[in-house]
């Protein structure tokens, strides 16, 4: 049981203290509600581009590095599709050198065109590197578009273009800061060695002055469910042919979740798994093969993805994925396999829930998906599905007219 205390500051902003006295450090995590399905469709990578620019410098703190690490301390940040996370661990003497930096870049970050440069040239460099010159880099970009035609996850975090960041305007940094980041959209969690009463003083001091923006209130374009088998083939400069499949599944907070979860466990999580054990070590089709899933707030995907043995023809590999499929949905899971999963998802959980770091990270989620608590419920979901619930979901999932597939060829 992680023990916490919620409170909420007029502006808005959500407040949630876990004290460990265990430790003689703190963490102080800031998540703020916006990602890349937050983004214009023309001006795709911004959410990203920001985690860069917090970084960059404030009204009154022009260096955000050297003062934290004179106190300690070390930070980090990650934007993925549904939101933006930005932490900070230091020794609990220094936890007001924490609030102090992350309030001054919540009140107003130091725009200007000489940041914004600096930092659209990071995350160009990174584009580059790891989506445009890297082996498979591209596969998402294509999987994504395959995959979704309406949703905004149809893009990266990276964004969809690289033009998308090189045209970014300071004028459009400005406005999509005071729109997202505000205090009436993000979460602030402390964790550590800490009281709650502390930590209301702190957020009072530091936070409390910050006009508390707009709330902002997403509507996003629904996914139309798929009712069409979609393929794709590239072929590229890489080392060894690769197949990639996803298939549509339930979103974060739908009893669904937990059952595709579990599922993807089954298939394709670690050498024991059937996906492995049939098709890497006994029919020697592939040399390595995974099946996982996005993890995404709003519906995501199961993806299975495997690179070929030399040799190997793309459609036999195709089949043999298929045919592992249809055992899957022909008849319920035995419940020895079942449990097996079962305690697996309960070791990784319990063992993710080791670290003050990631106990502060999954508050601050588990509150923006609209219930903290359920970081002590959770597994209770995991343990409740049925074998004939994996059945019914792996037919619904698994459905050849649910499926995206890209044949991704070396040109080798």
């Amino acid at each position: 049981m992680i023990k916490y205390d919620r409170f909420e500051l007029a502006n808005g902003l959500r407040v949630l203290v876990h004290e460990d006295a265990s430790t003689p450090m703190v963490v102080v995590n800031v998540l703020y509600d916006v990602g890349a399905r937050d983004e214009d469709p023309k001006r795709t990578g911004f959410a990203h581009l920001f985690e860069h620019l917090m970084f960059g410098g404030s009204v009154h703190i022009e260096d955000f590095e050297t003062p934290l690490q004179l106190a300690g301390g070390e930070n980090n940040a990650y934007t993925t599709n549904d939101f933006t996370n930005y932490y900070i661990q230091l020794p609990a003497e220094n936890i007001e050198t924490a609030f102090w930096l992350e309030s001054d870049r919540m009140l107003s970050l130091a725009f200007s065109e000489k940041s914004l440069e600096v930092q659209r040239k990071v995350v160009m460099e990174e584009f580059k590197e790891h989506y445009i010159n890297k082996p498979y880099g591209d596969v998402w970009f294509k999987m994504r578009e395959l995959a979704y035609k309406q949703h905004p996850y149809r893009w990266m975090t990276i964004g969809s273009k690289l033009s998308h960041i090189e045209e970014a305007k300071l004028e459009d940094v400005k406005e999509f800061f005071f729109k997202y980041y505000r205090p009436a959209n993000a979460i602030l969690v402390v964790a550590g060695k800490v009281t709650t009463d502390q930590v209301r003083a702190l957020a009072e001091k530091w936070f409390g002055d910050i006009p508390s923006g707009v709330k902002y209130v997403r509507r996003l374009p629904n996914e139309p469910k798929q009712h069409e088998a979609r393929k794709l083939t590239v072929k590229a400069p890489v080392p060894l042919d690769a197949l990639y499949k996803c298939y549509p599944m339930a979103a974060r907070v739908d009893p669904g979740y937990y059952v595709a979860d579990l599922l993807t466990e089954v298939l394709g999580s670690g050498a024991s798994s059937r996906l492995h054990q049939s098709l890497i070590k006994e029919k020697k089709l592939f040399s390595q093969i995974e099946c996982y899933h996005t993890g995404s707030n709003d519906p995501g995907l199961v993806v299975i993805e495997g690179k070929l043995i030399k040799g190997v023809s793309m459609e036999a590999a195709d089949q043999a994925v298929e045919e592992e499929l249809e055992k899957l949905k022909a008849a319920p899971i035995a419940e020895k396999e079942l449990t097996k999963v079962k305690n697996k998802t309960e070791s990784a959980i319990v063992f993710e829930d080791m670290s003050v770091m990631n106990r502060a990270n999954s508050l601050a989620i588990y509150e923006l998906l609209g219930d903290v608590n359920m970081m002590n419920t959770e597994l209770q979901k995991y343990q409740a599905v049925t074998a004939d619930e994996m059945l019914e979901a792996s037919r619904s999932i698994f459905d050849p007219l649910n499926s995206n597939t890209l044949y991704y060829y070396s040109e080798k």
